[in-house]
């Protein structure tokens, strides 16, 4: 976090975790807001820019999961003032502490921005699961619940979209079938 001070100090609290450990899920919450409030912004962005065949689909579909975003980064902030911290989100601070790459802003095919959506999911579905380990291995599961609850949605996420990118990946440029058995495409995890 880019002002350290204010992204690990607290309040007080009767919460019982201890304040050493509070301090390194708030540090934690509050990256995860930075990067959940990018997420749902660059989905929007996705949203509004969208053109193609699949327009008014894909226009939904970014529309749902920005929504979907909206009320994670509420339970993200919110989770952070319940243990004493103070909860980082304005858009500056997501700008300067979110773990994503920016937006392409010069992309309109809708194939294009599933792409690009499914690159920041990737990244921050993994970042959740690592969360749920450290927030466990801290002794707060009530946060680890909340990150686990925020993984399944967004590994479904993630599902939808590489789900209009799988046929093409695993056909190849030529049409040829290219993916056998449990082997991957290029550049898929």
């Amino acid at each position: 976090m880019s002002d350290n001070k204010i992204a690990s100090r607290l309040y007080p609290t009767r919460i019982d975790i201890p304040a050493e450990a509070r301090e390194k899920i708030v540090v934690l919450l509050n990256q995860t807001l930075a990067a959940s409030l990018d997420l749902k912004t660059q989905t929007k962005q996705a949203h509004w820019n969208v053109k193609g065949t699949d327009f008014y689909q894909l226009h939904e579909l970014f529309d749902e999961i920005a929504g979907e975003l909206e009320e994670y980064i509420d339970m993200f902030a919110e989770r952070v003032t319940a243990l004493g911290g103070y909860a980082l989100g304005t858009a500056r601070a997501a700008a300067s502490n979110s773990i994503l790459p920016e937006y392409p802003f010069d992309i309109l095919d809708g194939k294009d921005h599933v792409t690009a959506l499914a690159d920041r999911f990737a990244p921050y579905a993994k970042h959740l699961r690592e969360a749920i380990n450290q927030t466990d291995d801290l002794g707060d599961l009530d946060t680890a619940d909340l990150y686990t609850e925020v993984s399944r949605t967004i590994d479904k996420r993630l599902w939808f979209l590489e789900a209009h990118l799988q046929v093409a990946e695993i056909k190849g440029e030529n049409g040829a079938s290219t993916f056998k058995g449990t082997q991957q495409p290029a550049g898929v995890r």
